[in-house]
């Protein structure tokens, strides 16, 4: 797939179990946030706006602006599965701070042509508000002792997705069972048949 053609979210990756580590798997296994509209697709596949949210407002500042905001959330994600020093990634604790700040974008129920309520935006959300709302879930997960605890990178050969492993004994290895599970029960597959052959 080309750089600058991912505009259909079921191209990008949800399954890491928080929205602020879904913004990590953007760059894996290249980068997908490289214009507008992978950008938007992304916001939308994530749940960061109600279905159906208009977002013609984005403009080419937003993927910067994700891009810079994904690779201070990976410093301090990485830092605590690496158990590392916490002062070589207090710039990054700082600007993500500064981003949780902003009013995240306001949610109001509304009826649907049904009747039934539905989840809608009080206002077209601005990229300040987006990125206030991802830095809001990396300071709820990372000062979470039991999510935070949950955390855990792939097991999947060259894959760098952290996920909060919530199954039952915490045993999840993979990213996602599909996906990279998929991967290491077909090498298996093959090192058992060539053993055999051997």
């Amino acid at each position: 797939m080309a750089l600058g053609t991912v505009t259909d979210f079921h191209e990008l990756r949800f399954d890491a179990g928080r929205c602020c580590l879904d913004l990590l798997a953007t760059s894996h296994p290249q980068e997908h946030l490289d214009g507008v509209a992978p950008l938007c697709a992304w916001i939308r596949g994530c749940g960061l706006v109600p279905p159906g949210t208009p977002l013609t407002h984005a403009d080419p500042s937003w993927p910067p602006a994700f891009r810079e905001l994904r690779r201070n959330v990976g410093q301090l994600v990485h830092g605590w599965l690496a158990r590392t020093v916490a002062a070589p990634h207090d710039l990054a604790l700082a600007r993500v701070n500064d981003a949780a700040r902003v009013a995240p974008p306001v949610p109001r129920a509304v009826r649907g042509a049904d009747g039934a309520l539905v989840r809608e935006l009080d206002r077209p959300p601005g990229c300040a508000a987006l990125l206030a709302a991802v830095a809001l879930d990396t300071v709820e997960l990372l000062t979470d002792p039991v999510a935070r605890a949950g955390l855990r990178q792939c097991a999947g050969d060259n894959c760098p997705i952290v996920y909060v492993d919530t199954s039952r004994g915490r045993r999840r290895r993979w990213c996602s069972s599909e996906v990279c599970g998929n991967r290491e029960r077909v090498a298996r597959h093959r090192r058992r048949a060539a053993l055999a052959r051997a």
